[in-house]
């Protein structure tokens, strides 16, 4: 299984960026589908989740900004990044978990860049 996540790029303060992640798979074979981005410098967080249920979760720092949604038949995950500010540029990855805790068997995306100036 890979996953190819692409849709970054260089916008200002306040627009907006929708990210792609495709699983070359079943996507339902995992529990939940993360996003997570590291900005420069800085240990790697996490961002949204939205697990096999359909429920989702959010950092605090995107909450209201952010949405994480899939589309099941087509393998893809999503985050519509809205209201961006400069604090939000970073590396974004998505991963895929089988088990409830991060771990040895995640399948990570190569990662895309997100960029935002003031």
């Amino acid at each position: 299984v890979q996953l190819q996540a692409y849709g970054g790029g260089s916008v200002l303060a306040g627009g907006s960026l929708r990210l792609s992640c495709v699983v070359s798979g079943n996507m339902n074979r995992f529990n939940s589908m993360w996003w997570y981005r590291q900005p420069p410098g800085k240990e790697r967080e996490w961002v949204a989740v939205i697990r096999v249920g359909g429920s989702t979760a959010y950092d605090g720092s995107v909450w209201g900004r952010f949405t994480i949604s899939r589309d099941i038949p087509e393998n893809s995950v999503y985050l519509q990044m809205n209201s961006l500010k400069p604090e939000d540029s970073a590396v974004y990855y998505c991963c895929a978990r089988k088990n409830a805790n991060e771990g040895p068997d995640d399948v990570w995306g190569q990662g895309t860049q997100v960029t935002v100036s003031s």
